[in-house]
């Protein structure tokens, strides 16, 4: 049976699969920084009613698989997500106290997909994202 969730007039479920990379592709995820995004996009999300219902840090990306409530879009999630944790990382990791016009962090676009019917599928491929990516490493060498 499906959770459905709900508001004052509406029940919905609406999960998307979204990816975001740092600008250049840059593999900056490692070790406190891949520990301070989490927790960073943990709190925002919370701040705007978003439920992470899964999530992955790669070297060079992100993966989330997020509940949007229909009141947001996704390009505003998203927006709302890149714009603030770029702002937050560069205050709390880089030591930026002002003038955040033309710092970035994450590159311009992001991938999404709905989840749809296949919610165990799209999770079950965000969680192994690290030996997927070595797989079709070694496959890649030989």
């Amino acid at each position: 049976m499906k959770e459905w969730q709900s508001l004052a007039h509406e029940r919905w479920e609406c999960k998307y699969h979204v990816v975001f990379v740092p600008k250049y592709r840059k593999k900056v995820m490692y070790g406190r920084t891949r520990k301070k995004v989490g927790e960073i996009l943990r709190r925002l999300c919370r701040q705007k009613d978003v439920e992470i219902i899964e999530g992955h840090a790669m070297p060079d990306h992100i993966h989330l698989v997020l509940s949007i409530s229909p009141k947001f879009s996704v390009a505003m999630v998203v927006g709302y997500l890149k714009g603030k944790s770029a702002i937050q990382i560069h205050r709390q990791m880089l030591g930026v106290k002002k003038g955040f016009t033309g710092k970035h962090f994450w590159s311009r676009g992001y991938r999404v997909s709905t989840v749809g019917l296949d919610e165990r599928a799209v999770r079950a491929y965000v969680r192994q994202q690290e030996e997927l990516d070595r797989q079709e490493s070694l496959d890649f060498d030989e």
